[in-house]
């Protein structure tokens, strides 16, 4: 009897052991910086069959995909993607915010050295991040085993997407003409990234990301290159490569959402992604990895080519009502308090409030009072109190979500469909910008395709939110631990 227990035990044991849980060789998340849902139709006759196209035939996409808070900026996007977190929560309250009355860029970190420069833009890390991401939790699922790294042109987007844990995030660094890192990752830069940077390159201080094709053939390649050199996909557990094309952003921003040279950034787009897909093919094998498309936020068109066919929009001067501001409560309190606007919020300095004996409160007030007469404005909004006043319930959530008590602005301004804010409005302005609630700043595409994936779509409501959650509910890992989202069930419940 005994040693037939034994026998069963040991039988027991060996079917546990030999029993995995079943996970692709590789997680793909690639983020198209400023692309329209449209997008994917718009040039849709244009693209070749092997890139966007493959997606969209072989994938399934949620076209119903909304970023759930605002402002709708660069690195919120990334990491809300990554994180499952807004603001409120993740501490990513814009590219730039407020600590303790000081303007502050979201990865500026001066306790860390650069790697491959020297510069400003290479002391960067993830650190002001509260929150992990998938990049966090998959390797805490197998104790810190697989391999995890971020690329991007720009250093926000491919730092805050690989998360706190991290083996490298890799970004441009337009003073040196080639890709860097921080010490925050690594002592020094692996070999195979510096003889990456011989063979690309360009001059000193030459803005790579203004370009239609360099800078995404650049992001491409080294993506294809920490595949291969850091052996992505070939280990026991699943790694994790994000990948942020950063060119699509600034060409809208120079040029708007028409004309040939969004055309042109868009066909090298999906050039380089149809040769990327062939090179996971080969590299992982087909079915061993699952990617997933989408981007941190859209774009408006521009208000010179809307108002050309009698569509209303216009260019606010928010440095002007910055000063207008300021001279309204100069008058009114004796002090000028608001430090600067950033994406449609006005920031106050604490202390300049407090040393002049005022309730900040009565300062708000003003300040919201004074800005509601703008005809511009639907909304001036106390971000504090937002809860409480009467205006649409989508507006009231994207505030809350994007509110962060202790770095976001005092106050949200709402601008009338088709304004935003541009630094010198003119007649002869033809960029784009981002960073409100709207459909077209808000709207973003998003396609899962590979490890278990069968093609189709959805319409029902998706956030940018849920795509975290999925991604980990695919992988069963808990999912990061700010999350705000909820998983996808059209993609986890696919038959297997």
């Amino acid at each position: 009897m005994k040693k037939l227990f034994l026998s069963v035990l040991c039988l027991l044991m060996a079917l546990t052991a030999g029993a995995q849980i079943e996970r692709p060789k590789l997680v793909v998340g690639i983020v198209i910086d400023q692309m329209r849902w449209d997008y994917l139709y718009y040039y849709y006759d244009k693209f070749g069959n092997d890139g966007l196209k493959r997606l969209l035939s072989e994938g399934y996409s949620c076209e119903n995909t909304m970023l759930p808070y605002i402002p709708s900026v660069t690195a919120v996007g990334h990491s809300a993607i990554f994180s499952g977190a807004t603001p409120a929560l993740s501490g990513i309250a814009g590219n730039y915010f407020a600590i303790n009355d000081k303007n502050v860029y979201c990865c500026s970190d001066n306790t860390v050295k650069g790697l491959g420069s020297n510069d400003w833009d290479s002391q960067m890390s993830p650190h002001n991040m509260w929150c992990t991401t998938i990049g966090d939790v998959l390797k805490t699922a197998d104790d810190f085993k697989s391999k995890v790294i971020g690329i991007s042109l720009k250093d926000r987007a491919a730092i805050l997407p690989a998360g706190q844990s991290a083996d490298a995030a890799y970004w441009w660094d337009q003073s040196a003409g080639h890709y860097v890192s921080s010490t925050y990752y690594m002592k020094q830069l692996p070999e195979w990234v510096t003889d990456f940077n011989k063979d690309h390159h360009t001059s000193p201080n030459f803005d790579i990301k203004t370009t239609t094709k360099i800078g995404v053939d650049y992001s491409f390649d080294l993506a294809k290159a920490a595949l291969k050199n850091e052996g992505l996909g070939q280990h026991e557990v699943t790694d994790l490569l994000t990948l942020s094309i950063s060119s699509t952003d600034a060409i809208g921003h120079a040029y708007s959402t028409r004309g040939k040279e969004n055309y042109e950034v868009y066909m090298e787009l999906d050039k380089d992604l149809a040769d990327f897909l062939r090179t996971l093919d080969q590299e992982v094998g087909k079915g061993n990895y699952l990617l997933f498309l989408t981007a941190d936020h859209g774009a408006v068109h521009n208000y010179n080519f809307m108002n050309e066919h009698r569509i209303p929009g216009g260019g606010w001067d928010y440095d002007a009502t910055t000063r207008q501001l300021n001279n309204d409560l100069q008058g009114k309190f004796g002090i000028s308090p608001v430090m600067f606007e950033d994406n449609y919020q006005f920031y106050f300095n604490d202390s300049i409030i407090a040393s002049h004996g005022l309730k900040k409160q009565d300062v708000i007030d003003e300040s919201v009072n004074f800005l509601n007469k703008d005809p511009m404005f639907i909304y001036a909004v106390d971000n504090e109190h937002v809860a409480e006043m009467a205006i649409p319930k989508i507006l009231k959530e994207r505030i809350i979500n994007g509110y962060n008590r202790q770095r976001s602005g005092e106050i949200t301004v709402i601008p009338r469909a088709g304004y935003y804010g541009v630094s010198k409005p003119s007649p002869a302005y033809k960029g784009s910008s981002h960073g409100e609630w709207n459909p077209y700043d808000a709207h973003i595409p998003l396609v899962f395709m590979g490890w278990h994936i069968h093609h189709g779509e959805t319409a029902e409501p998706v956030q940018m939110t849920d795509i975290a959650p999925t991604v980990c509910a695919m992988l069963h890992i808990q999912m990061p631990n700010s999350c705000m989202g909820t998983a996808i069930p059209e993609i986890v419940n696919q038959e297997k």
